[in-house]
């Protein structure tokens, strides 16, 4: 049994070499029809960085030929099912707009979307992919709005503008809790809720970022000269109606009743 093991051992590293041997001679070779043919194979393997390097060299041979579309679109999903998602979003987008008739081009505009949706990171950071993920998650459902993974895209889309939802409450929480550091942040934190309240309306903070609002107001003219007071209170008031309109059962009632009791009290 031990023998046998040795042999079989020996035969996998005898086909392991001589799988080497012939893509290092694949890539000295100047036959790039054969490369390309190659690639095609490594492919099928699912051996996507052997693929992806033979394509570099194929693909700019190939342009303007008959293969110029075939090799440019399986350059982008060599480095699509690589998880490589910028390269692979730079060649989708060259085939949109170099080959709008590709025969994949719908397949191209739904990849590339969903590789900018890759790239997007966790909430505290720079939310550009998010953002470039929604522009063309959009841009797909246009183009083809009766197609089934419409619904795919819009799902897509929803969680993207809950996190760029999310980054706005944060930076609003971080105004707030700066309070009045190097000048007045509240003003900032009611700033950038409502604008996170009129660009994602119905978000999951949209809540706390009403109540943020409210309660900044009231710092505001607590914290204001007599000339401002009153009409800062009316502010106050305003935005009480506003957020018990919105949000009549809220777990924060108690504290916008509190709220809305001293606005009144320092107008009477």
């Amino acid at each position: 049994m031990k023998q046998i093991k040795n042999i079989f051992y020996i035969l996998l590293l005898s086909l392991s070499l001589a799988s080497c041997s012939e893509y290092q001679a694949l890539l000295k070779s100047t036959d790039y029809n054969l490369k390309y043919e190659k690639a095609k194979e490594y492919y099928e393997l699912e051996q996507y960085e052997k693929a992806a390097t033979l394509l570099l060299e194929v693909v700019p041979i190939f342009k303007g030929t008959s293969l110029a579309e075939e090799s440019l679109y399986l350059q982008a999903m060599t480095y699509f099912r690589q998880g490589d998602y910028t390269y692979a979003e730079h060649f989708f987008n060259q085939i949109i707009r170099t080959y709008p008739r590709h025969a994949n081009v719908k397949e191209c505009y739904f990849n590339r979307a969903y590789c900018f949706y890759m790239q997007s990171p966790r909430a505290k950071l720079d939310q550009s992919s998010s953002k470039q993920a929604i522009e063309a998650f959009a841009i797909y459902m246009e183009i083809y709005p009766d197609d089934p993974t419409v619904e795919e895209a819009r799902k897509y889309i929803n969680e993207l503008q809950d996190k760029l939802a999310y980054k706005s409450y944060l930076n609003a929480n971080l105004y707030y809790n700066l309070g009045s550091y190097l000048g007045n942040n509240y003003q900032s934190a009611i700033i950038t809720a409502e604008n996170c309240l009129k660009e994602y309306p119905g978000n999951k903070h949209s809540e706390e970022l009403s109540f943020l609002i409210l309660d900044s107001r009231f710092i505001i003219a607590e914290n204001s000269i007599d000339e401002k007071q009153d009409s800062r209170y009316r502010n106050v008031i305003d935005e009480y109606y506003s957020f018990m309109n919105d949000y009549p059962e809220s777990d924060m009632k108690k504290k916008a009743d509190a709220i809305f009791e001293k606005a009144q009290k320092a107008l009477n």
